[in-house]
């Protein structure tokens, strides 16, 4: 068995290659790559446009004097130090650091006098959208509500430099393998890595006893779902309770309950009324011999779907299909007896 790395030396690994895919990047001048591409998504509410996604250099004791932007620009230094300043106040910058400056900050930073700084620069436009829908379906409620923290927390983020204790800079060289190795998908993964990028850098200006609303399932809801769905799958064959719970990850008593909790019928009476269905729909519709749809809708032996079929609609198969037909071709007519 392969030995497992200590998390530690897995961690400097990590920053190995991190440090080699940036150099690479310097070295080659393809720091601008991601700035020519036309990146904007939808997220929950917003529309996501990426403005600027580069990797730029101040040399020795340069100054970049004050400006502003009206988008949100998110500076993380991964090698090097320097300084920024807001107004009146100056912070210290230095490798594995970042800050947020938002639209009408003034901000100005320089490098150290003896040595480049390098930085990731994101800038990006998070507009609301009018047209956004409030469905509850395919979590679009909880991705929405998502959204909406990380905007408001990128509106209140204090512009100070703090630690990037959360990795928000490794998805800049997640993204830029992205695009080097340009496999499916690459639109997806390139807005994942964005988005991934934005919430670990607010997560440092969020309040450390907010509590996350992680949803739940209501377990025996999904159980009946899973157990319904696998037996849809599966009754053209002769299937057992057993089989179906075994599905469903409970035991057979467990799922006998959950039927009449969640349904009101019994597993049998479940997998009774799907067949009934499908073999009603094809004595309708078909011209197949009734022993031929008894087997195909898991009845190994006409003889028992008979019995069923009568207790069930009050006439055998036969009388139901011509019941059928003559509903088709003469609406007025009386039923033709059994």
């Amino acid at each position: 068995m392969k030995k497992q790395e200590e998390p530690g030396v897995a961690a400097a690994k990590e920053q190995l290659r991190q440090y080699d895919l940036f150099s690479r990047l310097w070295s080659n001048r393809r720091w601008d790559v991601l700035d020519r591409l036309d990146l904007q998504f939808r997220w929950g509410g917003y529309g996501v446009r990426v403005l600027r996604c580069h990797l730029t250099a101040f040399s020795p004791g340069q100054t970049i004097s004050f400006h502003q932007h009206s988008e949100y620009e998110l500076h993380f230094i991964p090698q090097g130090r320097g300084k920024v300043a807001f107004q009146h106040h100056e912070y210290e910058l230095k490798a594995g650091m970042f800050y947020i400056t938002g639209p009408g900050v003034m901000h100005q930073q320089w490098s150290d006098e003896d040595e480049p700084m390098y930085e990731f620069c994101l800038h990006c436009d998070i507009q609301p959208l009018e047209d956004a829908a409030d469905s509850e379906a395919w979590g679009e409620s909880i991705e929405r509500g998502e959204a909406e923290e990380c905007v408001r927390l990128l509106g209140i983020s204090s512009a100070i430099p703090v630690a990037d204790r959360f990795n928000a800079m490794s998805c800049f060289m997640e993204a830029y393998r992205i695009y080097d190795e340009q496999r499916v998908g690459f639109y997806t993964s390139l807005k994942s890595a964005i988005i991934q990028m934005l919430l670990r850098a607010v997560r440092p200006f969020a309040p450390a006893e907010q509590a996350v609303s992680i949803p739940e399932r209501d377990m025996n809801a999904h159980r009946y779902r899973q157990a319904k769905q696998y037996m849809e799958d599966n009754a053209s064959r002769p299937i057992t309770l057993e089989e179906v719970a075994l599905a469903a990850g409970v035991s057979p008593r467990q799922l006998q309950r959950i039927f009449v909790q969640e349904g009101s019928l019994s597993f049998r009476e479940e997998l009774e009324e799907m067949r009934m269905t499908r073999i009603c729909s094809d004595l309708a519709v078909s011209t197949k011999p009734i022993d031929a749809i008894a087997q195909a809708h898991g009845y190994a032996n006409v003889n028992y779907l008979y019995p069923v079929f009568k207790k069930k609609f009050g006439l055998t198969p036969a009388a139901y299909r011509r019941r059928q037909a003559l509903a088709m071709t003469n609406p007025q007519q009386k039923e033709p007896p059994e």
